[in-house]
Parts: structure tokens; C-alpha cells; sequence
């Protein structure tokens, strides 16, 4: 056995310590960990395409760190990880300017610096943005894909309906791609088709029938947005526009937030204690949805004007603003018949969901359900309800 001095032996142990200390950690590592990166900053790209118009821009956020998470802001306040979380494109026009501000966020990286965009302002009343419905060919189309998408299946949303719910060309049983339930027709509408796939059946798989969204394509947050529509009205249907949060991704209903611009059931007058609508008389109803499971919130009212009919050509319509939603039938100023405030003793302590970020908007017909029941032998197939167009305004 060798035989070392103590200088020697303090040698070899100083060298040891040298060795374990730079193990696992990488040539020229000082044994601290990886270096921290920052998140890429977001990119604003803006469009006018698709709808967008009068000054107005659809704005779309990416970033190029894999994974990204993108919050922003359109008041011009500098955005955290609370601020609203980019979902979707969003249309921006406002009667006032806007700034829109965004960060991106990964998980090990820090954040990353502040984006940032100003938009001018746009006169109020402006025309912002609109499917006006017109067909180019001299057949039956599809609605725009680049704006509209679709639900799918049987009781694909809830509410115990009885409908398949077909996208456009779609030939899964019993969708028929030569019979579309969806489709912008060479009258200039888009026609929403409920059919009858069993006769003298009324059971859940014995319709078809078209739900269209905006959602992942095209998204607002305030302004004047309406339809022009004509109903169908047969026991059993269910017309409705309305919005969802586009956040209902991420925290789910009713805490996204639901606005319903027009619903309508034929055949049952829904309950009232005040014995509204008058028996006789025709009606629709516009609804806000809100709040969470635990302490859900949800008003509707409704508009039954002496002579009204459903199933003539009207125009449904919400004021979106600030802490206030307006429903209105025909002319925004003379046809208001609903208002909802965020101040409303029925939101607190639940929250008001809509000013925590964008809507995407639907269009559908449904057959069956809780609500309007189930057709009978009285139901007219097929059910056509028709669109003009949409449009949206700045307040």
C-alpha cells in the first residue's frame, strides 16, 4: 500500500472535490440550473377581410414560444396574467380609440415584454362588420368557412334536443350532403334547414338540423350587433341568435357568460304569473346567462307587440356597452324592450361575466328539447329559418 504525505493527501481531496463538484452539470456549467428565457413577445396582425369594414380590423395575437399563453388589454393598461386571455380573433372598432396591449407567458420562461397597437376611433353608428348572405354562384353554397363553423351530432349542447346537428357537405349518417341543413341559397339568405329523417317518428336521431358558430374564427366585445331573420313556427322549434363567452374554453358555463338575442318556441306559451304574452299573441325572448354553478344568474323578457308575427321578416337586435346589455326588436332607439345592468341586485354577488371579454355568435335551429318540446303530427317539415344577414355597429 503507498504511502502518501499530507500535503499529498490534501491534494487528491482537493482534486475529488472538483470532479464531484462539475458532475451532471454540463461543460462550463456553474451548477445553478439552466438559464431562464424570456416569452417572444406577441405579434398584432390586423385584417379587414372576412366582414370587417368602416374603418374597422380584425385582430388576431401570436406568439412564436411553443405553448404561449397570450393575456391583453384594450384600455391601454398594461396586462398581467388576470387580464383577459386571448382565445380567438377580435374584432376592434370603437367610437373611441383603442389600445390594445398584450403579453405572452410560458411555463419556465418570464414574461415577455409588452405588445402594443392603437387603433383610431370610428364615428358612432358606423357599420363595422356584417355577413351579408349574397351567393357568387347559381347554387345553393356554403357559408363563409373562414367565419362560420358548426356543432355537431346528436344533443350535442344540452337542453335534451332531438336533433342531429349537420356541418356543411357533412354525410355522416343521417346528415345527407345533397340535402344541406345549412346553406346560403341564390336568394341571398342563409337558410337554416330542420328535416325529418323517420317519418311519423319524434324521437332523438329522427332530425337533422344545422347549428352554426363563429367560435375560434371571429369574436366582439361591445357595440350594436343584429340579425334580420324569418322563424319557423311549428310545435317542437327552436330558433335562436345568440353569444357565448369566448373564455368558455377555459372556465367553462355559465361563469362565460351567455347573451340571447332572440329565442322562440311555437306551441307552448311559456309560464308567466302575469299571463304575459296575452293569449293569441306572438313573441320572442332575449335572455342573459351568467354567474357559476353554485350561483348562477339569469334573466329574460319578452317581446310580444300587438301584430307581431315571427314568421315575417324582423330584426333582432343587443346594445352591448359597458356593464349594460339592451335587447331591441326591429329599431334600436323605438324597439328596446329588455335592459340588464351589471348593477343589477341579481348579480351580487355573482359576477357580471360580459365585460371580461369577447363573444363568438351562433345560429341555430333546434328540434325538440326541454323548453319547446317535441314535435307532433302539427309540425311543418322542413323547418326553414331564414337570415338576411348579421351586422354589427359601433355604440
Amino acid at each position: 500500500m503507498p504511502f502518501f504525505s499530507d500535503f499529498q493527501n490534501r491534494l487528491v481531496l482537493a482534486a475529488a472535490f472538483v470532479l464531484l463538484a462539475g458532475c451532471g452539470s454540463g461543460s462550463g456549467s456553474t451548477g445553478t440550473g439552466p438559464t431562464q428565457t424570456q416569452a417572444a413577445a406577441p405579434t398584432i396582425t390586423t385584417s379587414t377581410s372576412n366582414g370587417a369594414q368602416g374603418g374597422a380590423v380584425i385582430v388576431t395575437l401570436a406568439s412564436t414560444t411553443t405553448g404561449a399563453t397570450i393575456y391583453y388589454t384594450i384600455d391601454g393598461s398594461t396586462p398581467t396574467t388576470t387580464s383577459t386571455q386571448y382565445i380567438a380573433p377580435f374584432l376592434v372598432a370603437s367610437s373611441s380609440s383603442v389600445t390594445v396591449n398584450a403579453i405572452a407567458t410560458a411555463p419556465s420562461d418570464t414574461n415577455s415584454g409588452v405588445t402594443t397597437q392603437t387603433f383610431q376611433a370610428i364615428t358612432s353608428g358606423t357599420l363595422v362588420w356584417s355577413d351579408e348572405f349574397n351567393s357568387a354562384t347559381s347554387a345553393q353554397s356554403e357559408p363563409n368557412p373562414a367565419v362560420w363553423t358548426y356543432d355537431t351530432g346528436t344533443d350535442c349542447c344540452g337542453n335534451n334536443e332531438l336533433e342531429d346537428y349537420c356541418a356543411w357537405a357533412s354525410t355522416t349518417s343521417p346528415c345527407n350532403s345533397s340535402s344541406p341543413n345549412a346553406y346560403v341559397g341564390t336568394d341571398g339568405y342563409l337558410h337554416i334547414v330542420a328535416q325529418q329523417t323517420t317519418p311519423a317518428a319524434y324521437l332523438a336521431g329522427d332530425f337533422t338540423s344545422a347549428r352554426l358558430k363563429t367560435q375560434g374564427l371571429f369574436s366582439f366585445q361591445y357595440g350594436r350587433i343584429e340579425a334580420k331573420m324569418m322563424l319557423p313556427e311549428s310545435q317542437g322549434y327552436w330558433p335562436a341568435f345568440w353569444l357565448l363567452g369566448n373564455n368558455i374554453a377555459t372556465i367553462n358555463w355559465p361563469a362565460c357568460g351567455e347573451l340571447d338575442v332572440m329565442e322562440h318556441i311555437d306551441g307552448n306559451d311559456p309560464p308567466s304569473a302575469a299571463g304575459n304574452p296575452p293569449e293569441g299573441y306572438d313573441w320572442i325572448a332575449g335572455s342573459v346567462h351568467g354567474g357559476t354553478s353554485s350561483d348562477e344568474e339569469n334573466g329574460s323578457e319578452q317581446y310580444h307587440a300587438s301584430g307581431f308575427s315571427a314568421a315575417a321578416w324582423h330584426t333582432y337586435g343587443m346594445i352591448w356597452t359597458k356593464g349594460e346589455i339592451q335587447y331591441y326588436v326591429d329599431d334600436p332607439t323605438t324597439g328596446i324592450y329588455a335592459t340588464y345592468k351589471s348593477t343589477d341586485s341579481a348579480w351580487s354577488p355573482t359576477p357580471w361575466p360580459f365585460d371580461q371579454g369577447p363573444q363568438f355568435i351562433i345560429l341555430n335551429l333546434a328540434v325538440g328539447g326541454t323548453w319547446p318540446g317535441s314535435p307532433d303530427s302539427t309540425t311543418v317539415f322542413p323547418g326553414n329559418m331564414l337570415v338576411d344577414y348579421v351586422r354589427i355597429y359601433t355604440n
